[in-house]
C-alpha cells in the first residue's frame, strides 16, 4: 500500500505538452481512474509515475519520498498491459512466478506463492498451460497473476480489458474491482471507457489535451461537471446541449422547442451571471414522455420523432425540436412512432447550463467566484 503525490508533473515531446501541470494525492489503498479520449495524456501519466518515461518538470512522490529520478524497479511498481505481455513459451506457472525466479526466491516459496495467486484468479487448472491455449479472459487473470504475485506497493493498469468483448469486459471489471479491494492496492487504472470510469474508481481523472479537467467522485463528475467537456464525456449516451437563454432569474432556461426548469442551487448561480445567453443541459436519461395533462411549472421539450433505437427494457429516441436533435432514453412504451409529435418532461433538477464563453459550468464559475472570496477574506 502506498500514498502516491503527483506536484505539478509536466511531459513534452518536441515542445508540445503531453501532460501538463497535474496534480494529484491519492489516498493508501485508493483506486484511481484515469479516463479520456485518445491522444489525452492518459498513458503518458502512467508511464511517467512507473517511471518507464522521465518527467520534463515536476516531482512524483511514493509515501513521501521523491522517487522522480528513480528506476522502474526501485519504485516498487507493477504494471498491467493491454496486450497481456506474456511470455508465449512459457506456461502459466512460469509466467506467474518469473519475477521471483528473477528475485531468486526458492522453489517451495515460489510454488507456494504462485499457487495461492492461482487460486485467487481461478487459475489453478490452467498453471501447465502456455498463453496460446488460454482465452483472452484468461490471459488477462495470467498478467494480473504476474503483477499480483510479488505484492507491490503500486498497481498500474493501462486498459487491461480493451481487447476483450463486451461480456468479457463487464466480468474482468468486476473481478479486478474485488480484487484490488481485497488487497487494497494502491491502484491506478487507465481507461477510455466512460462506463469504466464510473462504475469502479474510488476517483476519477478526466483529462484533455494533457489537462486534468476534472478529478473527483464518479458521482460528482456526472452530477456536478465542471465544464461542457466533462458533461459530453462522462455519461452514455452523452448529454444533449442546447443554446438557450436563461430567465425568470435564472429559473428557467428557453429556447426553440423546450424550456427547462433549474434547481434553486442553479437559479442563484445564474442570478449572479452577466450573461442571459448560455448552453443548457439535459442527459437523455432525464428525459421521458409527458403524461396527459398541464405542463405549467414543469421542464418540458417539445418535437417529432426522428429515430427510434429499442434497447431491451427501455428505448432510444431523438427528438427534432426545429433547431435541435435531442435523444431521449426512457422505459419501452407502446405507440412511439416515426414523425410523431411527442412532448417530453425532464426530471426535477437535473438540467446544466454552461457559459458560451470558455464552456465552464456556471456552478463551476460561482465556486470558484465564492473560494476566491474566502481566500481574499482570510
Amino acid at each position: 500500500m502506498a500514498v502516491v503525490e503527483l506536484r505539478n508533473i509536466k511531459k513534452s515531446f518536441a515542445g508540445v505538452d503531453a501532460v501538463d501541470a497535474l496534480n494529484l494525492t491519492t489516498k493508501d489503498g485508493e483506486f484511481i481512474v484515469i479516463v479520456g479520449p485518445s491522444g489525452c495524456g492518459k498513458s503518458t501519466t502512467m508511464r511517467m509515475i512507473a517511471g518507464l518515461e522521465e518527467v520534463s518538470s515536476g516531482k512524483i512522490l511514493i509515501d513521501g519520498a521523491d522517487v522522480t529520478e528513480l528506476s522502474p524497479t526501485e519504485r516498487d511498481v507493477a504494471m498491467v498491459f493491454q496486450n497481456y505481455a506474456l511470455y508465449p513459451h512459457l506456461t502459466v506457472y512460469d509466467n506467474i512466478a518469473f519475477c521471483l525466479q528473477v528475485r531468486k526466491w526458492s522453489k517451495e516459496r515460489i510454488g507456494q506463492r504462485v499457487r495461492q495467486v492461482a487460486e485467487s484468479l481461478a487459475l489453478s487448472q490452467y498453471l501447465d498451460r502456455k498463453p496460446a491455449a488460454l482465452s483472452g479472459g484468461q490471459r488477462q487473470r495470467v498478467a494480473l497473476g504476474r503483477a499480483i504475485v510479488r505484492e507491490p506497493r503500486i498497481f498500474i493498469m493501462d486498459e487491461p480489458l480493451s481487447n476483450l468483448d463486451a461480456k468479457l469486459r463487464v466480468d474482468m471489471r468486476g473481478e479486478i474491482i474485488k480484487l484490488c479491494r481485497r488487497l487494497k492496492v494502491t491502484t491506478f487504472y487507465v481507461t477510455h471507457d466512460q462506463l469504466e470510469a464510473l462504475t469502479m474508481g474510488h476517483r476519477v481523472v478526466v483529462m484533455r489535451n494533457g489537462v486534468a479537467q476534472q478529478i473527483d467522485t464518479p458521482q460528482r463528475i456526472y452530477d456536478e461537471p465542471v465544464n461542457k467537456f466533462v458533461a459530453s464525456f462522462i455519461g452514455s449516451p452523452a448529454m444533449n446541449f442546447l443554446y438557450a437563454t436563461s430567465e425568470e432569474n435564472g429559473k428557467v432556461l428557453r429556447g426553440p422547442g423546450f424550456e427547462l426548469r433549474t434547481s434553486d442551487r442553479l437559479a442563484k448561480a445564474l442570478a449572479r451571471s452577466d450573461s442571459h445567453k448560455m448552453i443548457a443541459g439535459i442527459r437523455p436519461e432525464h428525459l421521458f414522455p409527458a403524461e396527459a395533462g398541464p405542463l405549467e411549472g414543469c421542464g418540458w421539450v417539445r418535437g417529432k420523432i426522428e429515430l427510434i433505437e429499442p434497447l431491451g427494457s427501455q428505448v432510444m429516441i431523438q427528438v427534432s425540436t426545429g433547431s435541435a436533435i435531442v435523444m431521449a432514453q426512457f422505459e419501452r412504451q407502446p405507440g412511439l412512432e416515426l414523425g410523431q409529435s411527442i412532448t417530453l418532461k425532464h426530471k426535477e433538477d437535473t438540467p446544466h447550463a454552461f457559459n458560451p464563453e470558455g464552456e465552464r459550468s456556471f456552478l463551476a464559475e460561482i465556486a470558484e467566484e465564492d473560494r476566491a472570496s474566502l481566500v481574499r477574506a482570510a
